[in-house]
């Protein structure tokens, strides 16, 4: 199991990534009269960011690796920092204040979103050498928190409205109800990623183990719901 991971953690990744983003451009005239063509287009952007999270491997294929050694640019930790837990978290707030209907919890939403940015900023402040080397444990904290509290006021709005009665056919409670569990799912890892190095193989394996489920799953549902479900539910 171990040397399947090493061998093919990054392509099946990939690949499930770029079916989710793939569907969502096929399917995209289905969805153009809803906010789900906002959805389609972070599944873009989420397929190319995490490609290019591996620009280091392509450094020292290509051996220019001393062109960012020592600097903020030798591991991507900034890259996946800035850009997936600070950019994706302020996506999903963003998105979750579009398909709510209630004009007080979009207001509260909104409010989520500029305090989120704040806190990162100030976070980000506070921790810059951590982008060196390191995930920040406190914003992944945060940025999970956020997640968690626009998702749970979208679903309280389905569970007071006539909505309830069809939530299962509607592709906003799969992109929810999956985004939830997989932020529930890899943020306890950061609270380990001391043990994420070469002297400890046995942690390193289950966190590969443990993301490769839950992006499989993650990309696999926003793929079969893209395809089955439909906009008028919505």
């Amino acid at each position: 199991m171990n040397e399947f991971l090493s061998q093919n953690y990054f392509l099946i990744t990939h690949s499930v990534e770029f079916l989710a983003a793939g569907t969502g451009l096929f399917f995209y005239k289905k969805y153009k009269s809803t906010a789900v063509i906002y959805f389609i287009w972070f599944l873009v952007y989420s397929a190319i960011l995490d490609f290019s999270m591996l620009y280091v491997r392509f450094f020292k294929t290509f051996g220019i690796y001393d062109v960012i050694e020592d600097t903020i640019f030798e591991k991507n930790y900034w890259l996946a920092t800035i850009f997936w837990v600070i950019g994706s978290t302020i996506f999903y707030v963003f998105y979750f204040q579009k398909i709510i209907s209630n004009p007080k919890l979009k207001t509260i939403l909104n409010f989520t979103k500029w305090i989120f940015i704040l806190l990162s900023i100030l976070i980000l402040e506070y921790n810059y050498t951590t982008l060196y080397n390191g995930n920040i444990t406190i914003l992944d904290v945060v940025s999970t928190l956020a997640v968690f509290f626009a998702i749970s006021l979208y679903l309280y709005e389905i569970l007071i409205s006539d909505r309830i009665l069809i939530f299962y056919q509607s592709i906003n409670f799969y992109i929810s109800t999956t985004v939830l569990l997989w932020w529930l799912i890899t943020t306890p890892l950061v609270f380990y990623e001391l043990y994420f190095s070469q002297a400890d193989w046995n942690f390193v394996f289950l966190k590969y183990q443990i993301f490769l489920f839950a992006n499989v799953f993650m990309y696999v549902t926003f793929t079969l719901a893209l395809i089955f479900c439909k906009p008028q539910y919505d």
